[in-house]
């Protein structure tokens, strides 16, 4: 199943749901402070089409899944919530945030957290080789992206290093990674002496503004690589620059123990 056939299906569980679910509200005589309901029958076959669909191309612990999971019962606001969920489905694969590949589907948001999450366990694995051969040591931002460049080999087709960004206050300057299917850029971070908490904050908060106005960019995720725990509280800088760019920029930061 290649995406158009997937967005087509999602298309047509949606108007479905719009015109053969929710028309079918009723309220239960007699019942004082009820919720409105939608005919069982048919919502059950509806929702175990949907989800059969969803389990073709998602794992089942995406978000998208996970939610439409819990919209089982017949009330009408949670078929209105599992319509939602397609619809927000739809949304992010238009997008490029998810990316379907025949009968696969990429979980953009999962793949790279789980890359970011396990990179300082790849890092320090590759210091341990047979008899001592020469390794990458990560010293600096620049090992850091070779490093990260190949292990997105592994997700993504198209990876760009190095695409220049539109100039942002007199300046351009070079973005580490496009991913140009996915709309997403990746802007890689080492912390060092003199590149800590208020440093690296600052220079996060020009980022974004710089890759707001690039026309491939829908999404900038910042890793930062802080194996020394240089961030005092690195859940906080996540935490505050997260919560101020929700939906654009989200930062990771990693180790954080």
């Amino acid at each position: 199943m290649d995406q158009p056939q997937v967005l087509k299906e999602l298309e047509t569980l949606v108007k479905e749901g719009k015109e053969k679910i929710l028309p079918t509200k009723w309220y239960p005589d007699g019942v004082i402070g009820a919720p409105y309901y939608v005919d069982g029958t048919i919502y059950a076959g509806w929702h175990t089409k949907a989800l059969t669909l969803l389990k073709m191309f998602l794992s089942e612990e995406t978000d998208f899944v996970q939610k439409f999971i819990k919209c089982t019962e017949n009330t009408f606001s949670r078929a209105q919530a599992a319509i939602a969920v397609l619809e927000s489905l739809i949304e992010y694969i238009q997008k490029g945030f998810i990316t379907v590949e025949g009968a696969d589907c990429i979980d953009l948001n999962i793949e790279l957290h789980r890359l970011f999450n396990r990179f300082h366990r790849i890092a320090r694995q590759l210091r341990s080789r047979h008899e001592a051969r020469p390794t990458l040591s990560i010293g600096d931002e620049y090992d850091v992206q070779d490093l990260l460049h190949a292990l997105l080999k592994l997700y993504f087709d198209d990876v760009r290093p190095e695409e220049w960004t539109p100039s942002y206050a007199g300046k351009s300057a070079r973005m580490d990674f496009l991913l140009k299917n996915e709309k997403t850029v990746i802007e890689v971070k080492k912390t060092r002496q003199g590149l800590a908490d208020k440093e690296l904050g600052d220079q996060l908060i020009i980022d974004v503004d710089r890759y707001k106005v690039h026309p491939d960019c829908q999404k900038l995720i910042c890793f930062v690589y802080d194996p020394e725990g240089r961030i005092g509280n690195p859940e906080g800088l996540m935490n505050d620059l997260n919560t101020q760019h929700q939906g654009f920029a989200e930062v990771i930061i990693e180790p954080i123990n």
